[in-house]
């Protein structure tokens, strides 16, 4: 039986590395940070919830299997690779689209492939890591 005190701060805690987590994979493809990065984040705000009150409970709170958000994630990394290959570029080559202008300086924002690759590896490991965790828990 864990403490009130630390299921309570485990709520807050999640939220906070959660927003976190969310942060270093966007800024991740300019800056330090990325998928790999902010998926772990974001498995350790999940796992300090499992921890705070069980792996049933977490895996509620998850509300999709941890081996289907890996699934998912996969496609969406492949698609950001086959994305250029259709463009005629070779595989995973980064397209990057400006939008407000016609170059960094100039555009309000950029839609690129490369974000949406962190995307899927942030999704895989949030999965993988998280379906390792739970398994293990649930086997003690």
């Amino acid at each position: 039986m864990n403490s009130i005190i630390f299921t309570a701060a485990a709520r807050l805690l999640v939220a906070l590395l959660f927003v976190f987590s969310l942060f270093m994979l966007l800024r991740g493809h300019h800056l330090p940070g990325g998928g790999f990065i902010g998926g772990l984040i974001g498995a350790v705000a999940f796992i300090v919830y499992s921890l705070a009150t069980g792996p049933a409970e977490a895996r509620l709170a998850l509300r999709i299997s941890p081996e289907v958000i890996a699934m998912i994630g996969l496609g969406i990394a492949l698609l950001a690779g086959l994305f250029s290959f259709f463009m005629g570029d070779p595989f995973f080559t980064g397209q990057w689209y400006w939008v407000g202008g016609d170059s960094y300086e100039t555009a309000a924002f950029s839609i690129n492939t490369v974000l949406v690759f962190d995307i899927g590896v942030y999704l895989v490991v949030l999965g993988g890591i998280l379906s390792l965790t739970y398994a293990f828990e649930e086997e003690t």
